[in-house]
């Protein structure tokens, strides 16, 4: 989601070589097991990365702190919905990586690894090897 990071760019690929799912956080959520099953089933996508990167909003507030602060600065009530924050970015990377290994929709020798990308320095350092 971050508009500071070019996905193909920091792999070092062009147009058409992978499908880039983005959202806050990098989570996986329901939506994104579900366009992973998709991707691979009827796309032929037979590799998965999951990119977290550094400077991450989602890491520097909880859930609570993001409904208080759209109810202050819009008067809207959030709190029906799950922000997925992070705490710790290198457990929930490795969390999520485990929630698209253990998918029952998934082919158990589906190639699975998480990354964490440095913003400041672009480095890309593999935390969940697949």
């Amino acid at each position: 989601m971050d508009s500071r990071i070019e996905p193909l760019k920091m792999l070092g690929l062009s147009n058409g070589d992978a499908k880039i799912l983005r959202n806050a956080g990098a989570r996986v959520t329901g939506d994104v097991l579900r366009t992973l099953v998709l991707a691979v089933h009827l796309l032929g996508v037979d590799r998965v990365m999951v990119v977290a990167h550094t400077d991450c909003r989602m890491s520097k507030v909880t859930d609570e702190q993001v409904h208080e602060l759209i109810l202050a600065g819009a008067g809207v009530d959030t709190r029906s919905l799950d922000f997925r924050t992070v705490s710790d970015q290198r457990y929930t990377l490795t969390a999520d990586v485990q929630r698209i290994r253990s998918s029952p929709y998934l082919p158990a020798d589906l190639a699975v690894m998480g990354a964490l990308y440095d913003v400041a320095t672009g480095r890309l350092e593999v935390a969940v090897p697949a």
